[in-house]
Order: C-alpha cells, then structure tokens, then sequence
C-alpha cells in the first residue's frame, strides 16, 4: 500500500511538474511575442519619423525702401546704395527636416563690394533656428554685438485662412493660405527705430490706446509635401510652404530634395544666454538706446 501510494503521488507530482512547465513555456512565449511586437512598435515608429528627410533651399529677395530720403538721391547714388545692400536684400537659406522638426539656417554672403560678410547686419537678421511642431517648441540662436543668446519660446501663433487659389512652383501644385500677425511678433529679432519711437510715445501718453501694426502674409503650401514646416516664423499648413511674401519681402524654394543619401542632421541650438521672444527685443532695443544716449553726450 505504501509503494502504491508513493507511485500515485509521485504520478501526480510528475503531471503537476509537466503543466507547470508548460505554463512556463507558454507565459515565456507569450512574454517574448509581446515584447517582441512592442519592439517592433516602436522601431517602426520611429522609423516613421526618422525615415522621411528633406531640404529646402529657399532665396529670399526685398526690395529696398528709401522713403523721403530717397526722393533726394539721384539714380546713380540709387544703384550704388542697391549694390551695397544686396546681400541684405538677396538671401538664401536651407530648411532642413523631417516630420516633426525642422532647422533654418541662412547661407553666408559676401559683401558685394568689399568682399566681407555682413557682420553689422548679422545683429539684426535671424540666427540658427530649430523648431518642433509637435512640442510647440522654437529654439533659436542670436548673437547682438558679440553676446550670444538662445532665444526658447513656442511657435508663432497664424490664424491661416486658406484660400481656393493654386499655383505650380516646380514639380508642386500649392494652395494659397493668408493670415494677418502682429509685425513685431514676426520681426523679434530686428530692430527700428521707428517702432522705438511708437513704444516711446505710447508710454508717455498712457490713455493713447496701442496702435498693434499688422503684417499681411500669403503663402503658397504643397500638400504633396505633407509636413507642417515653412521659413522662418511660418509654419502650420498643411503642407510644406514653398513660397512666402509679407511686406516688401518673398522667399521661395529654388530646390527640394526629398529623401537625400546621406543622413540629416537635426540638433537644436543650446548655446547662449536663455531668454523669451519679448526679453530679446526688450535687451536689444535698451541697447540701441544706449548707444544713441552715449553717441549725443560725446557731441
């Protein structure tokens, strides 16, 4: 009795041994297919927005305002005034991006007479520029004579209005989009001494209501490109903006490259001191106060 009684409990023992193994087989298994199809997850969703790559190579044009200045000039002086300023009023650039971000940078000029760079106007023009439309994130690097900031803010807020029209730019059929932003809000990184002077005279009559000045901006879209990037402060179409004008200035892309060989390079600048859209106008403007205050005392 006692040996059948040792076989019997050893038969069960055995079975319960052979299920517990087969649990384990099949937890494992099914362990490893979950891990293995989440792997595959998100490899494959990151290869979603790693594998689409782009340039965009953009040329900028402006005409040049005189005003009643000019009206004193004579057309030789004209000219020659044009030739020295053209490598402020002609540009060019390359958007680098992939889904979700993006990089503008300006190509470097010589001076069309001296041979030099713009260095002056290098204090007033955009820097280094990184955004990311899924953060709502825009870096960007400025340098004001000699003092390197990064300027960390969110995105241009445009309430496009998309329009019926069409137009072809190379190979792209686009669509016509419009919006109206505040001027100061697309030029930050500028300075005038005009919208100085509407600042100055607007606090010292505090019950003069602020006179926002507005910037008309049309842009030309391709949805054929399906990414919400543009140039500069513009972005948010659904498609990549290939062509923009606003006030006396049009950029448009001479050349797309889609998928290139080699790998792109998308690193967002994360040199200098860190500061808002508004401190970096405000630091700029205080400086070009200085410097006027500085130059009449020495008169």
């Amino acid at each position: 009795m006692i040996n059948t009684n040792n076989n019997a409990v050893l038969n069960i023992m055995f079975v319960e041994h052979q299920i517990i193994s087969t649990m384990k087989k099949n937890f494992f298994y099914l362990l490893s297919l979950v891990f293995i199809f989440l792997f595959s997850t998100s490899v494959n969703k990151a290869k979603s927005s790693q594998e689409f790559q782009a340039k965009a190579y953009y040329f900028s044009k402006s005409k040049m305002e005189l005003g009643d200045w000019g009206a004193r000039l004579s057309e030789a002086q004209k000219k020659q005034i044009a030739a020295r300023m053209k490598n402020r009023l002609e540009k060019g650039y390359v958007l680098s991006f992939n889904k979700e971000e993006s990089l503008f940078v300006e190509e470097d000029q010589l001076d069309a007479i001296s041979g030099a760079t713009d260095s002056w106007g290098k204090n007033f023009a955009p820097g280094k520029q990184y955004k990311n439309v899924k953060s709502n994130t825009q870096l960007q690097e400025q340098e004001f004579y000699g003092k390197k900031f990064l300027v960390n803010d969110v995105l241009q807020t445009i309430d496009w209005k998309l329009e019926p029209d069409t137009k072809n730019i190379g190979n792209y059929t686009c669509f016509k989009a419009t919006a109206s932003i505040p001027t100061d809000q697309l030029t930050w990184y500028s300075f005038s001494w005009d919208n100085l002077k509407e600042t100055d005279d607007t606090e010292t009559d505090s019950t003069q209501p602020k006179d926002v000045k507005m910037t008309l901006v049309e842009a030309w879209y391709t949805p054929q490109v399906p990414v919400r990037h543009g140039p500069l402060e513009y972005w948010g179409l659904p498609g990549l903006i290939l062509e923009v004008s606003a006030d006396n200035t049009t950029m448009l892309c001479s050349k797309l490259v889609l998928n290139p060989d080699e790998v792109i390079e998308i690193e967002a600048p994360s040199k200098g001191k860190e500061v808002t859209k508004l401190e970096y106008r405000t630091i700029i403007n205080n400086k070009m106060v200085e410097f006027r205050n500085n130059r009449m005392r020495r008169r």
